[in-house]
């Protein structure tokens, strides 16, 4: 009997600021039916999902609790992993970035990066987005605001570690051209080519010394690991990669590079630039494709808690059940292109769905 090819899969971590809403949940039901379709093709899957723990913005949430960071980022997580539990996903290790392995390999990779040259100390003058955990520059603000999340930014001056991201870029356009099923789908190829490599990659800030909360750096304790080298680096930190051993284990030499990164389009950059340049870095092979899905609005808008249209996952279980929330996001939504949630789609779309069973 031969033996079963390996197929990573991994979605993005989702970060405990808040339970997840329609639109995570969507993204783990993405990557669980293709999880399950390659086990039934005869692969070996490994499926790794997690979440985001660190950050200023966790920092002041637990401040406004009146607890911990690590308590807040506990309840969140368990309601997440609660949430994953309750749609039957079948992933095979569910990662924390406060778990104390993840935190140790962290910093090994950081000493590592900053021994080989490619971190630098260095001070960040410009704009900050707390929500999105994001530096920007003047220029790169659209309207004065967040070009991800069209909130406002803050001034930001901090002493900061500096990635020297800008060294890979030649390399990483240069992967792209020779791999072009890297990213799809290839209008966000393009858009990852043309808004951020074409213009220049620029060095990226890895630390920060203005909160605490965080894997503090190594050989700087005052500085704490900034949130994408620190949540990124999970895909290879679960699989036990440590870069001070000559011969990695056989769970990361049996399943990296990752077959196929789930990610929503409006993170895409931190995992189709970012991500690879710190691979390059540490001299590891790339992921095989970034699978790079649309955004679920609500009655033609964004989600947001300010316009008060965010739809807690459970409340459709409630209505509908797990399994038909399962097949209309399975079903009825184009993976690469946004979608469009209503109650009235969904309750449509079931209502016909259940005819045509009762009719079979």
């Amino acid at each position: 009997m031969s033996e079963k090819k390996p197929y990573y899969i991994s979605t993005a971590i989702a970060y405990t600021s808040a339970k997840p809403h329609i639109g995570n949940t969507y993204e783990i039901v993405l990557a669980d039916a293709i999880a399950r379709y390659k086990r039934q093709a005869g692969y070996e899957v490994y499926f790794q999902t997690g979440t985001d723990e660190h950050g200023q913005k966790i920092q002041q949430k637990a401040e406004a609790a009146g607890i911990s960071p690590q308590e807040y980022v506990d309840g969140v997580a368990g309601q997440i992993k609660d949430i994953w539990d309750l749609m039957n996903t079948t992933y095979d290790r569910f990662v924390r970035t406060t778990d104390p392995e993840h935190k140790t390999k962290v910093q090994k990779i950081f000493a590592k990066m900053y021994e080989k040259g490619d971190i630098y100390k260095g001070k960040y003058v410009g704009k900050y987005c707390t929500p999105c955990e994001s530096f920007w520059t003047e220029s790169q603000l659209v309207d004065g605001k967040c070009p991800d999340c069209g909130r406002e930014c803050v001034d930001a001056e901090e002493e900061a570690y500096f990635f020297k991201m800008s060294k890979y870029a030649d390399q990483l356009m240069k992967h792209i051209e020779e791999h072009p099923e890297f990213i799809q789908p290839e209008s966000r190829k393009n858009e990852m080519i043309n808004n951020f490599l074409k213009p220049g990659l620029q060095d990226l800030c890895v630390s920060r010394s203005s909160f605490t909360w965080g894997i503090p750096v190594p050989f700087d304790p005052k500085h704490v690991t900034y949130v994408w080298l620190d949540a990124l680096t999970n895909y290879i930190t679960a699989l036990g990669y440590d870069p001070a051993n000559e011969v990695q284990p056989e769970l990361f030499r049996k399943n990296w590079p990752a077959d196929v990164h789930i990610i929503g389009k409006d993170i895409l950059r931190f995992h189709a630039i970012i991500w690879p340049a710190i691979l390059l870095g540490l001299g590891l092979p790339l992921p095989k494709r970034i699978l790079s899905h649309g955004l679920i609005n609500v009655n033609g808008q964004k989600m947001s808690k300010t316009i008060g249209n965010v739809i807690d996952p459970l409340e459709v279980i409630d209505r509908h059940g797990i399994d038909a929330f399962r097949y209309y996001f399975s079903r009825h939504v184009d993976t690469f292109s946004d979608a469009d949630f209503t109650w009235e789609k969904f309750d449509v779309m079931n209502n016909r769905t259940n005819r045509h069973i009762s009719q079979r």
